[in-house]
């Protein structure tokens, strides 16, 4: 057993990071500035997107794109109830309803049968959202989305670097963003980047994104800037800081090695995993490349004598940090009380929360926490094994 506790989730913050950091610091530019600029280019030109917009939050993101877009009060948008709240929180700011849709059992994505018997003549939009980094069937959520005349974001907080046929995600959706938060792939601590190919809508978002000013501070206060400015929309203020930026140029720089790291060890745990019957390993379908932001295992309960929870208080005495990825936002005390859902209403969902697990998935984990965690689980799947 480890003699330190592995914590489940953190960044991988090294010198190059730091230096990045303090040239910002030093530079007396430290809110939105030209790194957040040079942040914005290089991350569309890595996505292959004609316009990035960087802000301080997937959510921000995810907000702004809807309120862009048009979606408002009497409108439904469609999402997945397997997911993080500010998915479906993001909605209720615009005054929209949210109608969730059942999950594909496997893929734990939404289930775009599911989405297709939740439309209405109010339904706007979808909100796909790739768990885990595993892309949801894009082609199918497109032609729907074509034939009943619906905008797609796509929530890819845990999809930077995945792709589905050979596309990055990010360049199929109307509008897609990204969060950059502590333990994300690419993290700025916090922070966030909508990308799109639709220039009016890139417009909108940068300008709702502070404020709803004609000029930001950088086209003020730059040496070529000037100090006249316009409110064009009540905005908000989402913007992204120069200081969280820097960190993301240098995280992008160098995503590719944290990537092969993640893959190493998603690799190590099917490998170990995949021949216990006991446990389902996360698929990787033909079409996909995962993110492996996210390792979710699920427990084939009924093979062992404990339920999930007592497998975690377990992986816990083992010394090895878990999560899980999610409590379907239906079962949440707001959106139960205020909408009137109840068990049942979306069983793949309610089921596949019961029986998942995340384990610690991170560059900065060495081969050593890697076995460790395998070791674990086979110790606690051998002492409960029916």
């Amino acid at each position: 057993m480890r003699k330190e506790f592995l914590t489940y989730g953190l960044p991988l913050i090294e010198e190059d990071d730091i230096a990045e950091v303090v040239d910002s610091l030093r530079s007396n530019w430290i809110t939105k500035g030209p790194k957040t600029h040079e942040f914005e280019k290089r991350f569309a030109e890595y996505i292959g997107v004609k316009y990035a917009i960087a802000v301080n939050s997937c959510t921000a993101g995810l907000h702004l794109a809807l309120v862009a877009a048009g979606i408002s009060e009497g409108d439904e948008v469609i999402t997945t109830p397997m997911t993080f709240a500010s998915s479906a929180n993001v909605i209720i700011h615009t005054g929209a309803t949210p109608i969730f849709a059942d999950i594909d059992p496997v893929t734990m994505n939404i289930d775009v049968n599911e989405v297709r018997k939740k439309i209405t003549p109010r339904t706007k939009a979808i909100i796909p959202v790739h768990l885990a980094g595993h892309p949801c069937e894009m082609d199918e959520i497109m032609e729907l989305a074509k034939e009943y005349n619906l905008f797609v974001l796509e929530d890819a907080a845990h999809a930077v670097y995945t792709k589905y046929k050979g596309k990055l995600i990010g360049t199929i959706g109307d509008a897609t963003a990204f969060s950059f938060y502590a333990t994300k792939n690419l993290a700025t601590g916090e922070g966030g980047m909508v990308t799109t190919n639709d220039e009016a809508l890139a417009d909108k978002i940068r300008i709702m994104s502070s404020h709803g000013m004609s000029r930001n501070a950088w086209n003020r206060y730059s040496a070529s800037g000037s100090w006249y400015y316009e409110i064009l929309h009540p905005g908000y203020k989402y913007n992204m800081t120069d200081i969280q930026a820097a960190l993301g140029l240098s995280q992008l720089a160098k995503l590719e090695r944290m990537q092969g790291v993640r893959l190493e060890i998603a690799e190590r745990f099917n490998e170990a995993f995949g021949k216990m019957p006991e446990l389902e390993i996360p698929p990787e379908k033909e079409y996909a490349r995962h993110a492996w932001h996210l390792y979710i295992l699920k427990l084939n309960l009924e093979k062992l004598s404990i339920d999930r929870t007592e497998f975690i208080e377990e992986l816990k005495k083992e010394q090895i940090g878990t999560s899980v990825h999610f409590i379907p936002v239906p079962m949440h005390p707001f959106y139960r009380d205020t909408f009137g859902f109840q068990k049942g209403d979306f069983p793949q969902a309610e089921t596949t929360f019961e029986r998942i697990i995340s384990l610690p998935l991170y560059p900065k984990m060495s081969k050593q926490d890697t076995e460790d965690v395998i070791e674990a689980v086979e110790r606690i799947v051998e002492r409960f094994r029916k």
